[in-house]
């Protein structure tokens, strides 16, 4: 699967609190929290802006190029694929020499409101913050005023851009998991 993706973050939030305002909106809660773990490798050659997830979500194994052309909430490409396995799609990696640059946990709640997926996303370090990810920036937009954020309030940034908010460089973190 290959495609823009629609989507803004609100950061700094109350997971709680989040999931009484989606429900109260109309949404519903489609996957509890669950662990999630990726490797992150650079593309051959390296592009800023641009890298390869393995990623298993506690459901799916993905693995996928991503691609930042801007902060934009329809700034990233994604070129995904679903993969049987996150070890021997590892070590299929490994085996093609591609290292992993890092390795990485969240922990993850997922729900929808119509047709727009949110997601509260929770990293070791930071606080939580909502994903609402969407099939145009339109929808994206309307289920941030239904759950009464502002536009000026979200913002389109990646999660490395993000934990450099808090003065973090994830890019020199081999090995985030939560303790």
């Amino acid at each position: 699967m290959a495609g823009i993706e629609f989507e803004a973050k609100a950061l700094d939030v109350d997971p709680a609190k989040i999931a009484r305002l989606i429900t109260e909106a109309g949404g519903t809660c489609t996957t509890g929290t669950r662990l999630m773990r990726r490797y992150v490798y650079d593309t051959i050659p390296a592009v800023p802006g641009r890298w390869a997830r393995l990623r298993d979500t506690g459901g799916d194994v993905t693995l996928c190029v991503k691609q930042i052309s801007t902060d934009a909430v329809d700034g990233t490409h994604e070129t995904e694929v679903t993969v049987d396995s996150f070890e021997e799609a590892a070590t299929l990696l490994r085996l093609m020499g591609l290292t992993p640059h890092g390795y990485q946990e969240n922990r993850r709640t997922s729900y929808t409101l119509g047709t727009v997926r949110l997601e509260v996303d929770e990293w070791p370090r930071i606080p939580p913050y909502l994903e609402i990810e969407a099939d145009d920036e339109a929808q994206v937009w309307t289920a941030a005023a239904a759950l009464g954020i502002d536009r000026d309030q979200l913002t389109s940034i990646n999660t490395t851009k993000v934990y450099g908010l808090y003065g973090i460089d994830l890019d020199s973190i081999a090995d985030l998991r939560f303790e």
